[in-house]
């Protein structure tokens, strides 16, 4: 949900201009945004927010109509009793999904998914919900999602739907999305020119799965940053139980089957849930978020050399790229970075989620 390069200089990074005629700029009608769910989110050009809406398996662009912020470096953030603040907005059942900063204004945004999805923006430590009434958007269906319905499997129920877009970022005038479709083998990557008014291409996905010790192109990505590599935009992509994978984005192309390269083994019964990628002390790191393993500080050393792994890694092992736990950031479940030095983040403290500042490790 993020873009930085190799070398630091941003990916395609949001231009200077503010959202002033932003809608006229990129297209734009004003209309009613209606949700079915709130996913992903990711800022593009100009201030405007791409929601994720897997059960419509629809993105949309809003003009959140943010001001270019006059100051610099932005306040601080924080927020206490975020799930609760969400419930306010979205219903008892309603859970934040996810985080985005725009990199323009330094305001915060979270995805409300529930019975009443949602999104807000926080002002003072309180969600405000955004209206989607009368906004200046458009949209992009994805095609050939996943049936809604609910399936038996060896886990249980599952709705595939809920997997039609895992994750999204705004790179070079494209809006790239993960997710599951039946056109390919299972897991997918969408490359959506933006605005949205040319077909999407939707490739299919393979990886070696060291954990599993075997091929695998049903598992969906469950987070990716888009990352420069010798000069060429690529994704890094993190797959459940928990393999590092590393893919130009060039090679999507509709029908076209993609051959990952997993770069890390980062070790199984574990999820990835959000990554960012950062700059500190002339190195370039990947800093990851998952389910049961802690915040993960990953280097990218030699990455463009990294040949990826071929055989199995077992009982639970690591191996490729290099990695440290940072034991301080306990319990973060999203972030995003807020500038070169410091990020946003949720923490899950036993239900009770709070939002703050903390600087990269």
């Amino acid at each position: 949900m993020r873009r930085y390069s190799f070398v630091v200089a941003a990916l395609a990074l949001v231009g200077a201009a503010s959202s002033v005629n932003a809608a006229e700029k990129i297209g734009l009608k004003k209309g009613d945004v209606k949700l079915q769910s709130a996913g992903p989110i990711a800022f593009g050009p100009d201030s405007v927010l791409f929601v994720a809406d897997p059960k419509a398996a629809t993105i949309y662009a809003i003009d959140t109509q943010d001001p270019v912020a006059t100051k610099r470096p932005f306040a601080e953030v924080k927020a206490t009793g975020l799930e609760k603040q969400a419930q306010g907005i979205g219903g008892e059942d309603a859970k934040v999904a996810d985080i985005a900063v725009n990199p323009l204004s330094g305001n915060v945004y979270v995805s409300i998914t529930g019975s009443q999805p949602a999104v807000a923006r926080l002002a003072n430590g309180k969600l405000t919900k955004v209206a989607l009434e009368g906004v200046a958007n458009s949209s992009a269906q994805l095609p050939n999602p996943p049936a809604d319905k609910e399936e038996q499997t060896q886990r249980g129920p599952r709705n595939n739907r809920n997997d039609s877009i895992t994750d999204l970022a705004f790179v070079d005038g494209h809006v790239i999305a993960s997710g599951l479709a039946t056109s390919t083998k299972g897991s997918s990557v969408q490359d959506i020119p933006y605005p949205f008014d040319k077909k999407a291409k939707v490739a299919g996905l393979e990886i070696y799965h060291a954990a599993h010790g075997k091929l695998e192109d049903g598992a969906a990505i469950r987070a990716f940053i888009p990352f420069n590599i010798n000069g060429q935009p690529h994704l890094l992509a993190g797959f459940q139980c928990t393999p590092l994978v590393k893919f130009p984005i060039s090679a999507v192309d509709d029908g076209k089957q993609i051959k990952g390269t997993t770069v890390a083994e980062l070790g199984n019964m574990n999820r990835p849930l959000d990554m960012v990628a950062y700059e500190k002390d002339g190195e370039n790191f990947i800093l990851i978020a998952n389910s049961a393993r802690g915040v993960m500080k990953v280097s990218t050393k030699d990455i463009d050399k990294n040949p990826g792994l071929n055989d199995p890694v077992r009982g639970g092992g690591t191996a490729g790229q290099t990695f440290e736990k940072i034991d301080e950031l306990t319990g973060v479940v999203q972030l995003d970075k807020l500038d070169d030095s410091r990020a946003v983040v949720i923490i899950d403290t036993k239900g009770e989620l709070t939002l703050k500042t903390v600087p990269l490790p």
